[in-house]
C-alpha cells in the first residue's frame, strides 16, 4: 500500500513542477534573453519485491534550459558583424546626406564663383561685379567651411561614441564577472544544478556586450565563462573583469582611441586596426576608411582651388596697376609628434605643389637610418631620401622640413590638409585689388589674367588629373557609394542575424501554445495522479474496516 501512495505522491510532485515551468516560461515570454525550460523526470530505483523489481514512482531530475551552444555562437558572430555594420552605414549615411544636397552645395558655389568672375571678365572696370565676386568668393568660402564643420563636429561625436562604448565594456564585463561568481556558488549550493535563471542573464549581458565588440567565450570548470576580444585581450577570467579605457591617441590627441588598462604597464593602446567588429569596430573603421578620406578629400579640394587660384591671381595687376597679392588664404599643413617619441626631432611640413598633394594622412617613421612614410589612406609605403642640401623630406607634393634629432622608432603623423578650410578665408576685402589685369598699367578694363582665372575652371588641378567641379562630383560619387555598398552589406548582415534568431527561438524560445498544452497536458497528469492516490485511501479505509 506504501508503494502505491508514494509513487501517486511522486507522480503529484512531478506534475506540480513541470506546471511550475511551464508556468514560468509562461510568465517570461516577453523577458529578453530568457531561455524556455523543461522539466527532466526520471524514474526512482525500483525496489525488489516477490515477484520481482517493483517501480517507486518519479523524481525531478533536473530544469533544464533548451540551449544550443552552436547556433548561439553563430548568432553572436552575425550580430557584431551587423552591429559593425549598421554603425558604420548609420554615420556614412549623414555624410552623404549633406554631400548629395541638391541645394546650397559646394558645387553650386562653385558655379556661382565661376559665373560671377565670367561677368567680370565680360566688364573688368565693373566695380559692382568687382564686389559680387568677393561676395560670392566669402559665399564660397562658407561652404567649404559649413561641410567641414559637419565632418569635424561628426569627428567629435565619435570621440564621445568610444568614450560611451568603452564604458559600456566596462559595465557588462564586471556584471558578467559578478554573474560567474554567483553561478558558480550557487551550483556549488545545489549539488550541480545550474541557476538557469543567472545563466540567462549572463547570456544576454554576453550578447549585448558582444553587439559593443566582438567576444569570443571558452568555458572554463563547466559554467564559468571566459571572455576575450577577438584580438586577444583578456575581458573576464572567473570572477575578475579586466578594464578598458578611452585614451587621447599618441599618435594625434584629438582623436580618442581604446586602452586596454594593465595593472603593471598602465593604459596600453590597443591598435585600431585590431578591433574590427561590433559597433566599436565600426565606429572606428568609419573614422579610419570614411570620414578621414572624406575630409581629406574635402581639405585637397580647398587647397587645390586656393592655391591654384592665389598663384594665378598673384601674376595679374589690379585696377592701380599694382600686381595682385593671394586672393584666399588656405590653412597650412601640419605635423603631430608621437608622445611615445624619445628623440627632440620636429617635423614642419610646406606644400610645394598643391596640384600632387594627396587627399590623405601620413605615417613618418624614423627607424635609425631612414625615413620610412605610409600614407594611411590605402596603407602604401615608401622610404624617402632627405634632400642633400638641406635635409628636407619630400614626398607627394610637400616639403617636411626636420629640425632636430630623431631616435630610433621615432613616428609623426603628417596632415597636408586637414586644416586647410578651417583657417581659409577670402584675403582681398577691397574690389579693386581683384588683379585682372595681365600688364601694368594696362587700366582697369584689361580683362586678360581675369580670363587665366577664368580657365582655371577647366583646368586640372585637383590631385593632377580632375578639375575643381569633378573632384567635387568625384567626391560625391565616391561616398555615395560607400553608402549604398555599406546599406546592402548591412541588410544583408541583419537578414543573416534575422534566420539565425530564428532558428536559435525554435529551440530556446516561449512557444505559447505549446505551453498551453503542456499546462493541460500537466494538469491531466496530476489528477490522474491524484486518482492514483485516492484509489490508495479507499483500499486503506477498507483493510481499516476489515479489521
Amino acid at each position: 500500500m506504501s508503494s502505491l501512495i508514494n509513487s501517486a505522491m511522486s507522480g503529484l510532485a512531478a506534475a506540480q513542477a513541470a506546471l511550475n515551468t511551464s508556468s514560468n516560461n509562461i510568465a517570461s515570454y516577453n523577458v529578453a534573453g530568457y531561455t524556455r525550460q523543461t522539466t527532466v523526470l526520471s524514474s526512482a530505483n525500483s525496489t525488489l519485491g516477490a515477484g520481482g523489481w517493483v517501480g517507486n514512482g518519479v523524481y525531478v531530475s533536473g530544469v533544464q534550459r533548451e540551449y544550443d551552444a552552436f547556433i548561439t555562437n553563430q548568432l553572436r558572430a552575425a550580430q557584431n558583424q551587423s552591429s559593425g555594420l549598421t554603425t558604420r552605414y548609420e554615420q556614412m549615411s549623414k555624410i552623404d546626406d549633406v554631400l548629395s544636397g541638391t541645394t546650397n552645395t559646394l558645387s553650386t558655389s562653385l558655379q556661382g564663383f565661376f559665373s560671377s568672375l565670367q561677368t567680370l571678365v565680360s566688364n573688368a572696370e565693373d566695380p559692382a561685379a568687382r564686389q559680387a565676386l568677393l561676395g560670392k568668393g566669402d559665399a564660397l568660402v562658407n561652404q567649404f567651411k559649413v561641410a567641414d564643420q559637419y565632418l569635424r563636429d561628426q569627428d567629435k561625436q565619435i570621440n564621445l561614441s568610444i568614450s560611451s562604448s568603452v564604458d559600456q565594456i566596462n559595465n557588462y564585463t564586471k556584471q558578467i564577472a559578478s554573474l560567474n561568481d554567483q553561478i558558480s556558488r550557487l551550483t556549488g549550493v545545489g549539488a550541480g544544478a545550474s541557476p538557469n535563471d543567472l545563466l540567462d542573464q549572463r547570456d544576454q549581458l554576453v550578447s549585448e556586450l558582444n553587439k559593443v565588440v566582438g567576444v569570443e567565450v571558452s568555458v572554463q570548470d563547466g559554467n564559468t565563462y571566459n571572455l576575450t576580444m577577438a584580438n586577444g585581450y583578456t575581458l573576464v577570467q572567473g570572477s575578475n573583469s579586466r578594464q578598458l579605457a578611452a585614451v587621447a591617441s599618441s599618435a594625434d590627441a584629438s582623436r580618442t582611441t581604446v586602452a586596454y588598462v594593465d595593472n603593471t604597464a598602465g593604459n596600453v593602446e590597443i591598435p585600431e586596426k585590431l578591433i574590427t567588429t561590433g559597433s566599436l569596430g565600426g565606429l572606428l573603421a568609419f573614422r579610419s576608411q570614411d570620414l578621414d578620406q572624406t575630409r581629406n578629400t574635402l581639405g585637397q579640394l580647398a587647397l587645390s582651388f586656393a592655391d591654384a587660384f592665389n598663384q594665378q591671381h598673384t601674376q595679374g595687376y589690379d585696377s592701380d596697376g599694382v600686381q595682385g597679392t593671394n586672393f584666399f588664404t588656405i590653412g597650412a599643413p601640419s605635423a603631430l609628434s608621437n608622445t611615445k617619441n624619445t628623440g627632440t626631432a620636429a617635423l614642419t611640413p610646406t606644400v610645394s605643389d598643391s596640384t600632387a598633394v594627396q587627399a590623405t594622412d601620413y605615417k613618418v617613421v624614423y627607424d635609425g637610418s631612414n625615413w620610412n612614410v605610409t600614407r594611411l589612406s590605402n596603407n602604401t609605403s615608401f622610404t624617402v631620401t632627405p634632400d642633400s642640401t638641406d635635409g628636407s623630406l619630400n614626398f607627394d607634393g610637400l616639403k617636411v622640413s626636420v629640425s632636430g634629432t630623431a631616435a630610433a622608432n621615432d613616428s609623426f603623423t603628417v596632415k597636408p590638409v586637414s586644416n586647410a578650410i578651417v583657417n581659409m578665408s577670402v584675403a582681398i576685402s577691397d574690389e579693386s585689388k581683384i588683379a585682372m589685369a595681365s600688364v601694368s598699367g594696362d587700366g582697369a578694363s584689361d580683362n586678360r589674367n581675369g580670363q587665366a582665372l577664368l580657365d582655371l575652371q577647366s583646368a586640372k588641378k585637383v590631385g593632377g588629373n580632375k578639375t575643381f567641379n569633378d573632384a567635387y562630383a568625384t567626391l560625391v560619387s565616391d561616398v555615395g557609394n560607400k553608402t549604398s555598398t555599406l546599406k546592402t552589406s548591412s541588410t544583408t548582415q541583419t537578414n543573416v542575424v534575422t534566420q539565425l534568431s530564428n532558428q536559435q527561438q525554435s529551440i530556446s524560445g516561449v512557444n505559447l501554445d505549446e505551453e498551453y498544452g503542456n499546462l493541460q497536458r500537466y494538469q491531466q497528469y496530476y489528477l490522474a495522479n491524484a486518482q492514483v492516490l485516492q484509489t490508495a485511501s479507499t483500499l486503506f479505509n477498507a483493510l481499516l474496516e476489515i479489521r
